[in-house]
């Protein structure tokens, strides 16, 4: 009751929403960093004085009655706060003086810096740093239903497995730290904790692929542009995260491709049988007034949750040490339950977990069974190491032995993507799941936390699956994926879709495709049906932009490259002459299909100001211009933030999501941040 009246003040106040999340980021990031560190065990003598000081607080606990005011649910909060920053202050002083001057500062903090009259809420944070408690808790707690089965497992494993107690409280650092007889001040300690760098070795930290920007090509060397589609939004999700926890995001986590597809847009479904339309628009570019926008736009036909085709899910849930984190593991149970909650008879549910092995919790069960299918989630706790390429193994296994024909069958794997055991290279996992993938068994990656998330793995291992990738960074995130937008996220209505455009160059001297440079492919990959590319779900809305120099605009953009002197002028279509600009064609498969069909649409610009293109096109614009200043891009041009936050503003009015209001707040942070 405490919980959920808490929860509900919390949605109400931004402030205090902002206070939790900031406190859940910072005590992750120490904790994924601590666990990837050696231990420095304390002496039974220092051991015995935290203990006695633990002991003493204990003995004068006061109950906290159910918060009947914000204000309050405010002290509670923020005296937890301050009782997990003692802590960690704590962690990272024994690390750095040493044990030799531990015992002091211990007796000191516990005795001076911490209250002895709080709650059993509030000791049981403290009690959690103990050692052997939490580092060693099993994967699953607590009796199960007969219908799980927890010692079925994959071959090679010995079922799940509890990590052995160590006995040590896990608080060192190692590598680059030389200095063991500095304190660290107070700005030094939060500064380790905020990084996303990690401490010591440098192995903790997100990790994301190196992104190289597309540059601006002639048309007349280059006419056509090929890329695969991509429905990807985790990227926007890691943004809000970095921007709310008071840091910019580092430029490889930022995708403008997938920041510009988190947002629904109002593109005319299909009328006919196919399974998506697409609709091209061009307008005056709003940060190189002399170049032109091109966007297009695809919408996915609708399904409605009730005309779902049957669905098998298996839900590959990662129960490592590193999913501990309240971002973590919590917030995933949560979302799975929110997803259960969808989910109706002729939907079928099994649970696979992996740590240090792999393990069937619940077998493949009606999705009518709830309390059967929550009894399991609950019972989940994290807690070994992280052996995810086993897991995969086994949730493809159970997949294919529930297979549904013409059904909807998907793996969903959650995790914060941080593998250290058995396979854990990213080409060996991405070979795998591809295929897995031809078994007509997809694939939805849902990723968890910061501090040790590896973006570039679960980014590559979603697009090799025939899957999406997303990030729940907290409980609403978790509502529109996997509630307001479960058709897309479950159900594929056209797969391996493809882009090429081939340009006029009578009307275009150059181009520039504005992010998904991962997604790009040889022109000749586009009438290869061998060649992988990315799917769309049900009521998936994508969007792909493209900057454009009309030909005879003289732009530093295309001075890089000296014209070549033994190329012949290319022609290209019949289309020079009769004012086609562009035309866009596409490619893509039936969900269960091996041949692709063809799409083509002529396009010509009709000269249209930005100020008269719709307000989806101007708040997609304003998204990419924001998704280039936070990656410092040489093609910014003339954007700025106010810039941005102005266009946004006004393509955001009548948002009766909220989505759209969110993303000013996040211009605002950033204009901010940068003192601009």
């Amino acid at each position: 009751d405490e919980r959920t009246a808490f929860e509900m003040e919390m949605r109400e106040d931004a402030e205090l929403q902002n206070l939790v999340e900031e406190t859940q980021a910072t005590i992750a990031s120490l904790t994924s960093s601590l666990d990837d560190e050696s231990s420095v065990a304390l002496t039974q003598e220092q051991r015995g004085k935290l203990e006695q000081a633990i002991s003493h607080a204990d003995a004068n606990p006061v109950s906290v009655e159910s918060p009947s005011s914000l204000s309050r649910s405010k002290k509670l909060i923020s005296v937890i706060a301050v009782a997990a920053s003692l802590m960690l202050i704590a962690a990272i002083v024994a690390a750095r003086i040493g044990p030799n001057q531990m015992s002091g500062i211990a007796q000191n903090l516990m005795s001076d810096g911490m209250p002895t009259n709080i709650s059993a809420e509030e000791n049981a944070v403290r009690r959690g740093a103990e050692a052997g408690e939490e580092l060693n808790s099993p994967t699953v707690s607590g009796p199960l239903p007969a219908s799980v089965n927890h010692t079925t497992a994959h071959p090679g494993s010995q079922g799940l497995s509890k990590p052995q107690a160590t006995g040590v409280m896990r608080f060192g650092f190692t590598g680059g730290i030389q200095d063991h007889s500095r304190v660290l001040d107070f700005d030094e300690a939060k500064s380790l904790v905020k990084s996303d760098k990690g401490v010591g070795s440098g192995q903790a930290g997100d990790r994301y692929d190196r992104i190289y920007e597309n540059a601006f090509l002639k048309v007349k060397d280059n006419p056509l542009s090929t890329f695969s589609i991509d429905v990807d939004t985790a990227a926007y999700s890691k943004v809000r995260m970095y921007l709310k926890s008071g840091q910019l995001p580092r430029p490889d986590a930022v995708r403008i491709e997938e920041l510009v597809n988190y947002f629904l847009y109002s593109y005319e479904p299909p009328t006919d049988d196919k399974p998506f339309a697409a609709r091209i628009e061009i307008t005056q570019c709003p940060w190189a007034p002399k170049h032109r926008l091109a966007r297009i736009g695809i919408k996915g036909k609708e399904i409605e949750n009730q005309e779902r085709p049957a669905s098998n899910l298996v839900f590959l849930l990662d129960v490592s040490g590193s999913m501990r984190s309240p971002n973590k593991l919590p917030l995933l149970k949560r979302g799975m339950k929110m997803l259960v909650d969808q989910l109706g008879e002729n939907d079928r549910v099994a649970i696979v977990v992996y740590a240090s092995a792999s393990g069937l919790v619940l077998d493949s069960t009606t999705a009518d069974e709830k309390e059967t299918i929550m009894s399991s989630l609950e019972r989940l706790n994290a807690g070994g190491s992280t052996n995810g390429g086993a897991g995969i193994q086994l949730a493809y296994q159970v997949a294919m032995d529930h297979y549904i024909e013409g059904g909807v069958n998907r793996v969903i794997l959650c995790t914060d993507g941080d593998f250290n055991v058995g396979d854990t290279g990213t080409d060996t996992l991405t070979r795998m799941v591809e295929k897995k993938a031809k078994s007509g068994v997809f694939l939805t990656v849902l990723g968890f936390g910061m501090g040790n998330h590896n973006d570039a793995m679960m980014e590559q291992i979603s697009n090799k699956g025939n899957g999406n990738y997303a990030f729940i960074d907290n409980d609403r995130e978790a509502q529109k994926v996997l509630v307001e937008q479960i058709s897309g996220t479950l159900v594929t209505i056209a797969k391996d879709v493809k882009i090429q455009v081939e340009f006029n160059p009578e009307e275009v001297a150059g181009y520039r495709l504005i992010g998904y440079e991962n997604r790009i492919l040889a022109a000749e990959d586009f009438n290869d049906d061998k060649k992988d590319a990315g799917e769309i779900g049900a009521g998936h809305t994508v969007t792909a932009l493209y900057e454009i120099v009309p030909a005879g605009v003289d732009s530093a953009a295309l001075r890089s490259v000296d014209d070549l002197k033994y190329q012949k002028p290319l022609k290209t279509s019949n289309a020079s002459g009769n004012g086609e600009m562009l035309t866009l064609k596409l490619r893509y498969k039936q969900p269960e299909g091996d041949t692709s069909r063809l799409l083509e649409f002529p396009v010509k610009d009709a000269g249209k100001r930005f100020g008269d293109a719709d307000q989806d096109f101007r708040f997609a614009a304003a998204v990419a211009q924001f998704g280039m200043l936070l990656r410092d891009s040489k093609h910014k041009g003339d954007s700025s933030l106010a810039a941005v936050l102005e266009i946004a503003t006004e393509a955001a009015k009548g948002d009766a999501s909220g989505y759209r209001q969110e993303f000013l707040e996040l211009v605002r942070i950033a204009e901010e941040m940068k003192g601009e």
